[in-house]
């Protein structure tokens, strides 16, 4: 595809990484400008989007959504160096939000990072549609270059286009975290799920692989969620 250029952008001076759930969940609102989610919008439009079959294969969940899926290296480059997100997961810009040191940012990332995979989807949900609770998966991916750098994925990345203020309702990303004890048995309540809300342009990153927790997209009422997703890979 043709993508639209990353313009315009908020200064990376005026964006950072907050880490809304330890370890967990690191969010960036305001990543995508509302000029640029609208453009990337109706170019998306326009894209041949599939509907995923409403019977999953045995394991996994139920996902009903229409997407469009492409290997394409250089998007996951200017997604990843053409934006402030580099900089700022590696920590190299002036203010992240994080705070930490080079080991805390390896153990948070699980790696050192080098870059998005290139596997980059467009999910589309419109009224009715949802995907269920699951746990995303690890994969390991080559990035190509010269060398090419073999890489495994460790976060999600998703960049919302869509919220409330642009008519989507519903489409609420849940986790729901599990309670940290040995016993099988807890008679603890589980803890609350967590709920992160639609916003215009926010990055959403989740760790997943071994560390992922049980998440899901609640159905979309109104409107039309639009998302784009990749991943985080670290060096294998």
């Amino acid at each position: 595809p043709n993508w639209p250029a990353f313009a315009p952008l908020i200064p990376e001076s005026d964006l950072s990484l907050r880490e809304t759930l330890s370890g967990q969940i690191v969010t960036m609102p305001n990543f995508f400008t509302a000029t640029l989610c609208k453009t990337y919008v109706s170019f998306l439009s326009l894209l041949p989007l599939a509907t995923t079959p409403g019977k999953p294969k045995r394991g996994d969940a139920v996902r009903v959504n229409d997407r469009f899926q492409i290997d394409d290296p250089a998007f996951a480059e200017r997604l990843w160096s053409g934006t402030s997100l580099r900089k700022l997961v590696l920590g190299t810009a002036e203010n992240d939000g994080l705070g930490m040191d080079a080991a805390q940012r390896r153990e948070l990332w699980g790696g050192e990072v080098v870059g998005l995979n290139p596997n980059i989807r467009i999910y589309r949900y419109s009224k009715g549609q949802f995907f269920d609770q699951h746990y995303d998966d690890s994969n390991n991916v080559t990035l190509p270059g010269s060398p090419s750098v073999p890489a495994r994925t460790t976060w999600t990345l998703l960049l919302y286009l869509t919220s409330p203020a642009t008519g989507c309702v519903g489409g609420e990303t849940v986790f729901y975290p599990e309670l940290d004890t040995g016993k099988k048995k807890s008679k603890e309540p589980p803890p609350e799920p967590f709920v992160v809300e639609l916003e215009v342009g926010l990055a959403l990153l989740h760790r997943h692989g071994a560390h992922c927790m049980l998440h899901e997209g609640r159905e979309v009422t109104q409107g039309e969620k639009w998302v784009i997703r990749s991943d985080l890979c670290v060096k294998r």
